[in-house]
């Protein structure tokens, strides 16, 4: 497979588990479960979360969508509240 450059955007603690509000990494993913399995090993504390969604071109996707260096790719945390 052919590794290329994606573009990230994290919100909630997943931009702090990243360590910022966009990340540019190297992934041969061709789908969105690919990339969330390369995810949970680059940042072993996403484990730690209850769940995270991820969201492709402002919508959520499901894990067999491919994904493309053009695409918007968000990691979207489990969101908690009263």
């Amino acid at each position: 497979m052919t590794e290329r450059k994606l573009k990230l955007k994290a919100f909630g603690i997943a931009r702090e588990i990243l360590g910022s509000r966009e990340v540019e990494i190297i992934s041969s993913a061709q789908r969105v479960g690919d990339l969330r399995d390369g995810l949970l090993k680059a940042y072993p504390k996403l484990q730690g979360l209850k769940s995270f969604m991820i969201a492709v071109n402002q919508a959520y996707a499901a894990e067999d969508i491919l994904i493309t260096e053009t695409d918007e790719i968000a990691l979207i945390p489990p969101v908690s509240g009263g």
